[in-house]
């Protein structure tokens, strides 16, 4: 059963449907890709689970493991686990937010995502028709509303704020035209965004914030994940037009990059958390991408296959690891 939090004299349901106002202006009155205005598409008949399997792509399933992962890092040896509230926020954290976080991207990706391989599937988003992308919005605002009553209902009306903020990065990150998306490297400092999650956890299962050197760590780990993201479309990125950290530097030197920043994360893990086995794993992986650019692909692109076990190979690190993480406390003690 969910805790009951009573609500606090703060509070008002008119506030709470003002923060959801904003959310809906700030999704639905996005415009609409220019393509998206212009394209005549053939007339279709979709079925109702055509349609689900579209708005669940968009959440991008491949990616919910990484979100647990982070809303599980300050709760390390914390016993949450008979928390109603715990577990709806661990349900958040991958369908619901998954559907703002990324929804939104696919929705003005349009014209780039029409081209790109990796897309229509559940490890790497969608690829929708018209009338689907349309739609969109509406559902990820519909999606977000029970989150926000509820949790503002349990822990009150600060997290208000945690859903404004949440919703400025994206739309920082995603605003046609005046967006970081196309801006390098603006859209990779923009991935610390990810530190929200953290911020989430805290909040709903009352629990410190994580220290600084915690937060250096997930906003370091975000960007050089979405660093490998770019190197994955780097090929559509370019024929589209668009400039991002990957495309400017190259192929080999994104994955330079990538092992530096992956090698200051070990740097932190060990010298700040005395983790040995999170510190060798993260100097294996820089190590790896140093000799992938040096030796094996270097500039070549990954095949779709290969993509696809990367990702499937992450996923099933980031789950074993979870209990790990939890258990040790990793990145919540300093010692």
């Amino acid at each position: 059963m969910l805790e009951k939090i009573p609500l606090s004299p703060k509070l008002s349901f008119p506030a709470t449907s003002k923060c959801l106002g904003v959310i809906a202006d700030a999704v639905v009155l996005l415009p609409v890709p220019a393509a998206a205005a212009t394209t005549i598409e053939r007339p279709e008949v979709r079925s109702r689970f055509s349609n689900f399997t579209f708005i669940l792509q968009s959440s991008r399933p491949g990616l919910w493991l990484t979100t647990v992962w982070f809303y599980l890092l300050p709760l390390g040896q914390r016993h949450v686990f008979t928390s109603g509230v715990f577990w709806l926020g661990l349900i958040y954290a991958c369908f619901p937010l998954g559907l703002l976080l990324y929804g939104w991207n696919d929705y003005v990706d349009f014209e780039v995502d029409e081209a790109n391989p990796r897309k229509g599937t559940f490890l790497f988003g969608a690829r929708g028709s018209m009338d689907q992308l349309r739609k969109l919005p509406l559902i990820i605002v519909l999606v977000q509303a029970p989150f926000v009553v509820a949790f503002c209902y349990l822990r009150g009306w600060h997290m208000l704020l945690w859903f404004a903020g949440t919703v400025a990065i994206v739309a920082i990150y995603n605003w046609p035209r005046w967006g970081f998306k196309g801006r390098p490297p603006l859209e990779i400092l923009n991935q610390a965004g990810y530190l929200f999650v953290f911020l989430l956890s805290s909040w709903l299962n009352l629990v410190p914030q994580l220290s600084w050197q915690a937060m250096a760590f997930g906003a370091l780990f975000a960007m050089h994940s979405h660093v490998f993201g770019e190197i994955m479309d780097l090929e559509p990125d370019r024929d589209a037009g668009r400039r991002t950290t990957a495309v400017v530097l190259g192929r080999v030197s994104a994955k330079m990059l990538i092992a530096a920043i992956l090698f200051v994360e070990c740097a932190l893990v060990f010298y700040f958390f005395h983790d040995a086995t999170l510190g060798l794993f993260l100097l294996a992986s820089g190590a790896w991408f140093l000799a992938d650019s040096l030796l094996f692909w270097r500039g070549k692109p990954y095949s779709p296959g290969q993509m696809r076990f990367a990702m499937i190979a992450w996923n099933v690190i980031a789950l074993c690891s979870m209990p790990w993480v939890w258990w040790k406390a990793s990145l919540t003690l300093l010692r």
